[in-house]
């Protein structure tokens, strides 16, 4: 079993690349959701992040206040380490836990890890190689006004702290363009595995 990694860059599509290669019958893990679940009440991360900032992050039913949570990482980029360090090393046990489960079945060619920070967060220990989800700033500037409203402000922002096209393809050895439709997308994604 091939374990590959999906990355990009915000607004690239990483997540419907997933959904489609899922409706194919591949098996994968989004970090996103992961990290995400493991903020809910009781879990690790969940514990971890509210042992550091107190109850000040926290809504009136117990849940994280995720956007209180991010206006205090990005006015202190120190505590942003902090949760990363929470966060990120029970993201990717998981992450290793899925793979070896879906080794151990043997029922798969490709396992699929998607994540914005497969380099970052050194996932070459857990894929055989990386794949760049690629669309063009003006795609993914376009999409995350739409989806997210998205200022061009926090857009900035939040591209000049991610990996730039020509660092993405360094490190990857394909390249899927998801600047079209889905249909395109699968396409491109069947060349990859050798479906058609």
């Amino acid at each position: 079993m091939k374990v590959i990694g999906l990355t990009g860059g915000v607004g690239s599509g990483k997540s419907t690349v997933t959904e489609i290669l899922e409706s194919m019958g591949y098996p994968a893990v989004q970090t996103d959701a992961i990290g995400k679940e493991l903020m809910r009440p009781g879990e690790a991360g969940y514990r971890g992040i509210i042992s550091f900032f107190g109850d000040c992050i926290l809504k009136a039913d117990g849940t994280i206040d995720r956007n209180r949570l991010a206006e205090v990482i990005f006015n202190e980029p120190r505590k942003k380490v902090v949760v990363e360090s929470i966060i990120h090393p029970l993201v990717k046990r998981q992450v290793i836990n899925a793979v070896t489960e879906a080794r151990i079945r043997g029922e798969t060619d490709y396992f699929f890890v998607e994540s914005a920070l497969l380099y970052e967060d050194h996932y070459e220990s857990v894929c055989d190689e990386f794949w760049y989800v690629y669309a063009p700033e003006a795609v993914r500037r376009r999409r995350l006004k739409a989806s997210r409203g998205y200022s061009d402000e926090k857009i900035d922002s939040i591209l000049k702290s991610q990996l730039s096209d020509e660092q993405f393809r360094s490190i990857c050895t394909q390249v899927i363009d998801n600047s079209g439709n889905p249909e395109k997308t699968k396409g491109c994604l069947e060349k990859l595995l050798n479906l058609c």
